[in-house]
């Protein structure tokens, strides 16, 4: 790392919380950024102020972009169901170009802070099958801002960190515990009440869920 500085994409989910954890346990400067983008879960964007605050971030910016304004998802359409069992490679609750507009949004208030370390949880064993969480996109990613930025082309570098992304929810948990983290106000369900209440029947549930089981924890989710 060039500097001590970081920031942190903090969705207020088990594996963004994770990062910011294992950010922190390195000593790192922390500023989070958190993305209110129309999704049905917005309890989420209340727990990642939690954990804001909680690991004494720096500052924590909250953009707003609808996603409902240009594309389509499950996970902002109310119309739309999140449980798919369709079955397709690609499901549902896929929001098209999410990682690669957060990144951006990421890239370019860190080169005005003087921040090129960027953290994102991004994990690519337990989870939907969403391009944009798997380990070729982001090292393609950081080549890319790399060339098109102002950090890049004047000798610096922007180092994209994605310390889960080949972490099973099992193993996320278990590094989780490790660092002290208590999960419990963590929101990882697609359609969380606005208290942060889980489902528990959608696939990031079910997810989080088994990975508890399988650690032989107590599950640290609030249900409905």
């Amino acid at each position: 790392m060039i500097n001590n500085k970081a920031i942190i994409i903090l969705s207020g989910g088990m594996d963004s919380v994770t990062t910011l954890a294992l950010a922190k346990d390195k000593k790192l400067d922390c500023y989070s950024l958190t993305f209110n983008y129309g999704q049905k879960s917005i309890s989420e964007i209340h727990a990642a102020s939690y954990y804001s605050n909680k690991y004494k971030c720096i500052e924590h910016k909250v953009f707003d972009i609808n996603f409902n304004d240009f594309t389509n998802s499950a996970l902002t359409n109310n119309s739309m169901g999140v449980i798919d069992d369709s079955k397709k490679l690609i499901p549902a609750t896929y929001v098209p170009m999410r990682n690669i507009i957060f990144l951006s949004i990421a890239c370019s208030w860190g080169e005005n802070i003087g921040v090129d370390n960027i953290f994102i949880g991004a994990n690519a064993i337990d989870y939907s099958g969403y391009p944009d969480c798997r380990e070729n996109f982001l090292d393609a990613y950081e080549k890319m801002i790399n060339l098109g930025s102002k950090t890049g082309s004047e000798g610096g570098k922007f180092n994209i960190f994605r310390p889960l992304v080949n972490m099973s929810k099992i193993d996320i948990i278990k590094l989780g515990q490790s660092l002290g983290l208590d999960y419990t106000n963590t929101v990882s369900c697609y359609q969380a009440t606005e208290n942060g209440e889980a489902c528990g029947l959608c696939e990031s549930c079910v997810f989080r869920k088994n990975a508890f089981l399988n650690n032989g924890l107590k599950d640290e989710t609030i249900y409905i």
